[in-house]
């Protein structure tokens, strides 16, 4: 069987994507061309903001908005250690340091307790207090980047009150979490901008790299516009800033939307296979924990993940459905503060206490809109 099932949905809509594919052939226009403002207006009214700007990939969208709010070297960004490596990433390719803020154990989402403790460790410049890299100790915060990790909104209205007292901006890295809402308000719709992913394994992915930057100020729409096409000013030969290729394609912008004729019916399917799951598990296998969707919280379940007991059985869980072909996945194994990639910031292990336990248990689950309730019931038997 399939981690994610995308043929189901292709063959439902082959037809409206040949049309809308062809319709860009036919109109030539490959680079921002009218698809890009369309998809742009139509996730803006579903997101309920006043711009949405397209942009190259999930990564590009998170490096446009820390440079729309004039990240640099100097200043500290706060994030989260248990996610995937571009939201701190682009945090230090702009030459700021990324201070990681431990998550909470059920939601995996970041800690506002542990913000508000690593925001007064940088102010007293006292590492007992918070895990500091050194460089931070020389740099002044200036935002934060929350993570709606596998589709569960991490706690905005926290995040933040806190942000607003520290004069912060906040940043939601919405890029598994499309389509969810917190307190019937939509994904996309926190912080001082929203960046997104249509990377084909999202709940609405394209058929390559893609993202969107969302936004309710007009000039760092702007700014953003600018960004994406090398700082581009009144004409093309004109820079008025540094800026990145960072365009989304036409071609993509057609497939989204074909794709977005179905998403809202998707959207629901997610939710009745992860209510079986819970259900399945909770009978069969109690000993599994379920990532909690807080009250208020409607995940669009990007991923479904469970906690195994130790380490060792969720080796065994894998192998038991490996043995029967299905497949499983593990998002995180090793920690951002932990990646060779970060080693220059100096943490150690031990360090995020909660990540590095839910990086050794997780596992996540086969989930997408066509999974059969069948085949979820023998997933589950067969880990008996």
């Amino acid at each position: 069987m399939d981690f994610i099932d995308l043929k189901s949905q292709q063959r439902r809509i082959r037809g409206l994507l040949e049309e809308r594919i062809r319709a860009v052939l036919d109109h030539g226009q490959y680079i921002l061309g009218p698809e890009v403002a369309e998809l742009e207006q139509t996730l803006a009214r579903y997101v309920g903001t006043r711009d949405a700007v397209g942009c190259a990939s999930g990564t590009d969208a998170l490096l446009m908005l820390l440079m729309a709010y004039d990240v640099g070297p100097g200043d500290v960004v706060f994030t989260t250690p248990f996610t995937f490596i571009a939201t701190a990433e682009v945090i230090a390719l702009l030459g700021a340091v990324p201070v990681f803020v431990d998550v909470d154990p059920e939601t995996f989402n970041l800690d506002p307790d542990k913000l508000r403790l690593a925001i007064e460790a940088l102010r007293r410049k006292d590492r007992s207090l918070h895990p500091l890299p050194e460089a931070a100790l020389s740099a002044q915060p200036k935002g934060l980047i929350a993570v709606d990790l596998f589709g569960v909104p991490a706690d905005y209205p926290e995040l933040e009150s806190i942000a607003e007292e520290e004069g912060l901006f906040v940043l939601e890295d919405a890029a598994q979490s499309f389509g969810a809402r917190l307190h019937g308000v939509p994904a996309c719709r926190f912080g001082h901008g929203a960046a997104t992913s249509f990377f084909p394994a999202k709940p609405l992915g394209g058929y390559g790299d893609g993202g969107m930057c969302f936004t309710d100020d007009e000039a760092v729409a702007q700014k953003l516009r600018s960004i994406r096409v090398h700082g581009q000013g009144s004409h093309r030969y004109e820079h008025v800033r540094l800026g990145l290729n960072g365009r989304l394609d036409t071609l993509q912008a057609a497939v989204l939307l074909a794709k977005w004729t179905l998403f809202e019916e998707e959207r629901r399917l997610r939710q009745e296979a992860a209510h079986r799951y819970i259900a399945l598990l909770e009978t069969h296998r109690p000993d599994l924990t379920v990532q909690r969707v807080p009250e208020g919280v409607e995940s669009v379940w990007a991923q479904f993940s469970v906690l195994a007991p130790t380490p060792a059985d969720r080796d065994v869980l894998r192998e038991r459905l490996q043995r029967v072909g299905i497949p499983t996945a593990v998002y995180y194994p090793i920690p951002l503060h932990l990646q060779p990639a970060f080693a220059a910031l100096g943490y150690s292990a031990g360090d995020f206490p909660v990540t590095e336990d839910l990086a050794g248990r997780i596992v996540s689950l086969p989930m997408h809109p066509y999974l059969d309730a069948e085949v979820q019931a023998r997933l589950v038997e067969a880990l008996v």
